[in-house]
């Protein structure tokens, strides 16, 4: 099983930047891909980013491609997210996710590939 803990979420102005951190315990993620969610009020969980198991492809939803970049340390068992130009539609929870299989090639955009799953961190955007 992983464990996957997020932090680093919080109260921005628009225009300004987070990083998020996902923090995974119980096994490595280094054979994983890794991916960020986010869910608003109202709306359903949508594919923010992900990152291949070795780091070496990236993929980003539209919306905040060039302002977002995701990354990871697999010696620490972690995984990013910064966030620049802060937008208030940015405004939701996020959430770490580590996909079910091992070494794939192709990055899952969609919630139904990823097996495991942090509790999320609150992201507010004021404008």
């Amino acid at each position: 099983q992983v464990q996957l803990v997020e932090s680093g979420g919080g109260l921005v102005q628009a225009g300004g930047s987070l990083r998020l951190s996902c923090a995974a315990s119980g096994r490595t993620i280094d054979t994983k891909t890794m991916a960020w969610f986010r869910q608003a009020p109202g709306k359903e969980r949508e594919f923010v980013a992900a990152i291949a198991w070795n780091g070496d492809s990236t993929t980003y939803a539209d919306s905040v491609k060039g302002r977002f970049t995701i990354s990871r340390d697999n010696d620490k068992n972690t995984v990013y997210l910064q966030m620049n130009s802060l937008k208030s539609e940015d405004t939701a929870v996020y959430y770490c996710a580590a996909e079910r299989r091992l070494f794939t090639r192709v990055l899952a955009t969609t919630s139904l590939e990823y097996g495991y799953w942090g509790q999320g961190t609150q992201v507010t955007v004021s404008s």
